[in-house]
């Protein structure tokens, strides 16, 4: 898991980053020739994001439902392979997209982040596939993974109650947060596919939520480490043993601190 985790971690970063972007188009504030490469970042790093969590929640189900089976799968060697497809999977779809709306021909002298009031058709058809795959689909394997390990874990009589509780936290958890940050965002897009196209009206209507939306996305890619140190014993070791050391490094500064100023006097 470890493996997907970097990876997650990268397509977060990739993420978060693309954030101030935003905030200067929410301003109107003139972006040039960077907002189109901000934009494929962006997607690439958010669809990315839901394929290694779907990777994730896959491998934990094999790992607590099928524990004498699927070795191969479960290895580093795999996960590596298989995170590299995820990445250029994406990347290849995403370019088929932008191809099909005529984005990719246009990509030096247009702004892809500026979106063009109201949606064009091939937007709107554009959007409808990414909610769809990009969003339906890894919701509905994260939502079934979760559903199996929590019937397995009640089933099973050798995993202490302790380590069932962690388990089920962790995955609920990360459910719960990749719902609640990119919900909104989709339900929006999805209205602006079905809503926008040739009507002015809504598009100018769903451009303050459709803006709000994009940055609240970012509470996945904040919240998910978070989450993993909460639940896990050794992150909380580290988080502890650096606590200590702040600590001691800041009690004897002001020991030291005082101790100078006994001396002086």
């Amino acid at each position: 898991m470890a493996v997907y985790l970097v990876n997650l971690s990268i397509s977060d970063l990739l993420y978060t980053i693309t954030l101030p972007v935003w905030i200067e188009l929410a301003l109107k504030r003139p972006l040039g020739s960077l907002c189109s490469l901000v934009a494929v970042i962006m997607h690439n790093s958010f669809y990315v994001g839901s394929g290694l969590l779907c990777c994730i929640s896959v491998d934990r189900y094999l790992a607590l439902v099928y524990p004498l089976r699927f070795h191969r799968v479960r290895e580093v060697r795999t996960a590596a392979l298989v995170s590299i497809a995820v990445w250029a999977l994406e990347i290849a779809i995403h370019i088929i997209l932008l191809d099909h709306t005529g984005a990719l021909q246009a990509f030096s002298s247009r702004n892809l982040c500026e979106e063009q009031i109201p949606m064009t058709q091939e937007v709107a058809d554009l959007t409808l596939t990414r909610v769809t795959l990009g969003f339906l689909v890894p919701t509905f394997i994260m939502t079934f993974c979760f559903q199996q390990i929590m019937q397995s874990l009640r089933r099973s009589t050798s995993i202490l109650t302790e380590e069932r509780r962690k388990v089920g936290l962790l995955l609920f958890f990360l459910l719960l947060t990749y719902i609640v940050a990119f919900l909104p965002y989709q339900i929006v897009m999805l209205l602006r596919a079905i809503l926008e196209p040739g009507t002015c009206i809504w598009g100018a209507s769903l451009r303050d939520p459709y803006l709000v939306t994009v940055a609240t996305t970012t509470i996945n890619s904040t919240l998910d480490p978070i989450i993993y140190c909460l639940i896990s014993e050794s992150a909380q070791r580290e988080i502890r043993n650096a606590v200590e050391k702040c600590r001691g490094v800041f009690v004897k500064k002001k020991w030291t601190k005082n101790n100078g100023i006994e001396s002086v006097s």
